[in-house]
């Protein structure tokens, strides 16, 4: 179990141990994903999720509290996997890596498929709010440091406050993926990456790193 189990999921009416009450609660778990999904959060019953499943209403009853407690169960690991990814200062080519987190990062959005579930929990849970808002301030800070660091070797600008530059990115990384619903095209993430590196590299940085990939290939 997660370490956040106690503040994000709650207790459990039963954690089962038995291989088969196991499959019974991941088959639930599986129906409820697909059932947010396809409904969302609000219009989705435990007594929906239970028949989707293929079992009884009270077999329901006997894994999870509620539809809440369900869905907390089905994003308590994947917190992490919802936040903006972490970008890689300093590497040779710093584009390219970046690229390729945005497009990471914008598949796995993709696959937990909970873009119509998390506003409306946003919306109404508090709670939730909180431990996503916990999550952000985790990636903030480890930015900030991998900026820090960078800053500290002459690699980025000197006259951008870090904070703000953190901010920044994390916000533009987090919100690409909406560029298509603005602009009416998909978003390039090597044009986002190009940006971001903007931020932070004077261009003659960028070139010197891109120089030194080159060599290290010859």
């Amino acid at each position: 179990m997660s370490d956040r189990e106690d503040h994000l999921v709650g207790e459990f009416p039963l954690i089962p141990k038995q291989e088969r009450a196991q499959l019974k609660r991941d088959l639930l778990l599986k129906s409820g994903h697909e059932l947010f999904i396809l409904k969302g959060y609000e219009h989705t019953t435990a007594k929906e999720i239970a028949a989707h499943a293929g079992v009884a209403t009270g077999t329901f009853y006997r894994y999870f509290s509620d539809k809440r407690q369900l869905l907390m169960s089905l994003l308590e690991d994947q917190i992490e996997m919802l936040m903006p990814p972490e970008p890689k200062w300093g590497v040779s080519d710093p584009e390219s890596t970046l690229t390729a987190l945005l497009e990471a990062y914008d598949k796995r959005i993709k696959e937990m498929g909970m873009q119509r579930v998390l506003p409306e929990l946003l919306a109404k849970d508090k709670e939730f709010v909180e431990v996503l808002a916990a999550a952000k301030r985790k990636i903030f800070t480890r930015i900030l440091l991998g900026l820090t660091m960078a800053y500290e070797k002459g690699l980025t600008w000197k006259d951008l406050d870090l904070n703000t530059v953190t901010w920044s990115l994390m916000t533009l990384a987090e919100h690409a993926p909406e560029k298509m619903k603005l602009c009416g095209n998909v978003t390039d993430y090597r044009e986002v990456a190009k940006v971001i590196c903007r931020f932070v590299f004077p261009p003659e940085v960028i070139k010197k790193l891109q120089l030194d990939k080159s060599e290290a290939e010859e």
